[in-house]
């Protein structure tokens, strides 16, 4: 249990759901972990469930001067970084034809903003031979009626991983993508219908939703040495969704 003994890790939008589930698995494995929420009371509780070896700073990711915080306050405290975790994100339906301006903003704005940002503010901090991954969708690599705008922007985040591992290959920093499938958050709660939950279910093999702990143990496995020759790939968490 101490594949991140010693590591610092920090995790946007780690109050919920996968990230959480990462969150205190991280902890579990030794790691000191900074997480960030955009509702303080959910912060709050996610700080009580992973216990110990974690600090919640409020903030949206969207945010550049919510992101200075985090960053300050991680120098602050630790003064480096080990892992980044770039999870917040936003996934809504919208059919082409209904699509607003206000609605890709706020897709674009965190999922491609958000993220760029997290990770150029993260980089004074990082040690050399860290790692950084980012919250991508399998909705990228599938056409879902509805979420284009979503999986567009889910989409530029390969493109910034193939870049980034080289602009950072002399600092032995890698650069992935976690692609988790359909899984049972509180998140899916609120954007999807039984009948939409239904439909999802019966495009995996087992016929069943992911759970937010096997995403956790891709998340652990990226962060880790384990996966220290693993750079640039695009790891699908999806039992098997993206397959067929």
């Amino acid at each position: 249990m101490d594949k991140l003994k010693g590591k610092i890790a920090v995790i946007t939008g780690g109050s919920s759901g996968m990230a959480l589930a990462s969150a205190k698995r991280f902890v579990e494995e030794g790691a000191y972990v900074f997480i960030t929420g955009r509702r303080q009371v959910a912060l709050d509780e996610a700080v009580r469930l992973i216990g110990r070896n974690v600090t919640g700073v409020h903030g949206d990711a969207s945010n550049l001067e919510d992101l200075d915080r985090l960053f300050d306050t991680v120098k602050r405290e630790k003064g480096k970084i080990d892992v980044l975790y770039a999870s917040a994100g936003i996934g809504e339906a919208v059919p082409l034809g209904a699509i607003t301006e206000q609605h890709f903003d706020a897709t674009f704005n965190l999922n491609a903003r958000g993220t760029l940002f997290t990770v150029q503010k993260a980089l004074p901090l990082f040690n050399d031979g860290g790692s950084i991954f980012m919250t991508g969708s399998v909705a990228s690599i599938k056409g879902f009626p509805g979420y284009s705008v979503y999986a567009a922007s889910k989409a530029t985040l390969h493109a910034f991983a193939r870049g980034w591992l080289n602009e950072l290959k002399d600092r032995n920093i890698r650069v992935n993508i976690l692609h988790p499938g359909p899984i049972a958050t509180p998140m899916q709660d609120q954007v999807l219908t039984a009948e939409a939950k239904q439909m999802f279910e019966s495009l995996i093999p087992r016929g069943t939703m992911g759970r937010p702990e096997e995403v956790a143990a891709a998340a652990l496995f990226l962060a880790s040495d384990d996966s220290s020759f693993v750079n640039g790939v695009e790891l699908s968490v999806d039992g098997g969704f993206s397959a067929i």
